[in-house]
């Protein structure tokens, strides 16, 4: 590549040279024909000049004069009268000549000035210098052949080309250097442009002074940042896009195993009343609480689709203000209090200091609460204990739920907080669980500019931990609208 490039530049510097030379041809040798006849027109009007003064009367001329005085001065002499009669001739017979009273160099001679021009001789029929120098009833008229002046022409002609070329030397060698250079830096932006061309984006060009070449260098290396990083971009996209569909179909097979569950046992017990199991007391009324227990749990499964789907949307509404943290936690232990001493567990709070406020949503932080604590009752045995507290955490307060419960396997952790995620699927399905409620939390917290995680270890029990902004600026400014959509 670098090859082409160099002989294509190096052709057209030799093209360039060639047409200056050509130029210099001409015009060197219109300057040099012009000066060596203007300078041979004022030898030969000397000449004239003193032939005049030594033969001042035509008549006196005869024709061995003539050829003698030719040989002498290098050219053709010409004695004419002022009537245009040729009296001598040093190459012709005046007898047998026409009259010369038109000639423009005579004309002028005859008006008392020296006259030139410059045509074919009519008598011996070659081109011709003609100078003539006024004599009394006359002219002189002195003719050089214009073969010698193209001889003498050609010499200088040739002098000026060869220095010329000697002067283009040097200049055909600094173009080569720079031919060299240039095609190097024009091979090296072609393979980079081929690079970007077959996708590498992280290649770049070294050089980048501060000529035109390394301005060029750097707008292709800016371009190719901006490419590298608009295809990373499409490619964190597309990555996300296959992930989000990945959890949509994961989404849809786990929503239609759940649904097709308790369906199943609907339709199942259903079809079995129809069929005669109505009228059997024994069996009746156990089969209507499995139809309504499942009832039950598909109008829960459908009540946390629509909640989750709502934040996930950014469709769920908050209402942010000032809260004292206690009051929320004396509320969600007064909500479950009952379900708790049904089952025999004691609910214990460990307060954040009186004045403690948090700045939130209090539908939300009651429904993240209730999740938590309900399957801290679901997961607690007979005569275990749960606890409800908060403390501060920078310009966040910590809410934490701890319970004596079975806990979770370490391996369990990571992905607690995925949708429909379960360690222990049947039992969770038997407590009547949906799987959904700690992937609410998860993004109720979120929509308070908070985090949660969990802490636990099999047999010792669980601690789940949220966290709340203790202020409005702890929110975040983006938050501040109390229309705020979670993300």
């Amino acid at each position: 590549m670098t090859g082409r490039i160099f002989l294509k530049l190096i052709l057209a510097a030799l093209s360039l040279l060639l047409v200056a030379l050509v130029l210099v041809d001409y015009f060197a040798t219109r300057v040099a024909t012009d000066a060596y006849i203007a300078n041979l027109r004022e030898q030969l009007a000397g000449k004239g000049r003193i032939l005049a003064l030594s033969f001042p009367d035509p008549s006196r001329f005869r024709p061995e004069d003539a050829r003698q005085i030719a040989q002498r001065t290098g050219g053709r002499l010409t004695v004419v009268r002022s009537d245009g009669v040729v009296v001598a001739d040093s190459d012709a017979n005046p007898a047998q000549m026409e009259n010369h009273r038109t000639r423009p160099e005579l004309m002028k001679a005859f008006r008392g000035a020296v006259g030139s021009s410059i045509r074919d001789s009519a008598t011996i029929g070659h081109p011709f210098l003609y100078v003539a120098v006024p004599i009394q009833n006359g002219a002189i008229r002195i003719a050089v052949p214009l073969s010698e002046i193209n001889g003498q022409v050609d010499d200088v002609r040739a002098k000026i080309l060869a220095g010329t070329a000697l002067a283009f030397l040097p200049a055909i060698l600094i173009a080569a250097l720079l031919a060299r250079f240039i095609s190097r830096r024009f091979a090296s932006i072609m393979a980079h442009s081929v690079e970007l061309a077959n996708g590498n984006f992280r290649a770049r060009l070294s050089d980048t002074g501060g000529a035109e070449f390394g301005q060029l260098a750097r707008t292709l290396n800016e371009t190719a940042d901006k490419l590298q990083q608009t295809m990373e971009q499409l490619q964190h996209e597309h990555s996300e896009l296959e992930k989000m569909e990945r959890i949509r179909k994961d989404f849809v097979i786990n929503v239609s195993h759940e649904l097709r569950t308790p369906l199943a046992s609907i339709q199942g017990y259903t079809e079995t009343l129809i069929s005669g199991a109505l009228d059997d007391p024994q069996y009746n009324m156990r089969f209507l609480r499995i139809i309504r227990h499942n009832a039950e749990r598909l109008t829960r499964l459908t009540e946390d689709l629509l909640t989750l789907s709502r934040i996930e949307q950014k469709r769920q509404k908050f209402e942010f203000e000032t809260h004292r943290v206690n009051d929320l936690l004396r509320d969600a232990v007064e909500l479950m209090s009952p379900i708790a001493e049904k089952n025999q567990i004691r609910i214990a709070e460990e307060p954040a200091p009186a004045n403690a406020e948090v700045w939130c949503d209090s539908e939300a932080v009651s429904q993240i609460l209730s999740n938590l604590l309900d399957n801290a009752l679901k997961y607690t045995p007979a005569g275990g204990a749960i606890t409800v507290g908060a403390h501060e955490s920078g310009p966040f307060f910590e809410v934490y739920v701890r319970d004596t419960g079975v806990g979770i396997p370490a391996e369990e952790l990571p992905r607690l907080f995925e949708r429909f995620y379960r360690v222990d699927k049947a039992r969770s399905r038997e407590l009547g669980g949906t799987g959904l409620g700690l992937a609410i939390v998860k993004h109720l917290v979120a929509a308070h500019g908070g985090t949660a995680r969990v802490e636990s270890h099999v047999n010792q029990g669980s601690t789940f931990f949220f966290t709340l902004p203790a202020t409005e600026a702890a929110l975040g400014a983006e938050r501040l609208n109390p229309e705020f959509t979670a993300l």
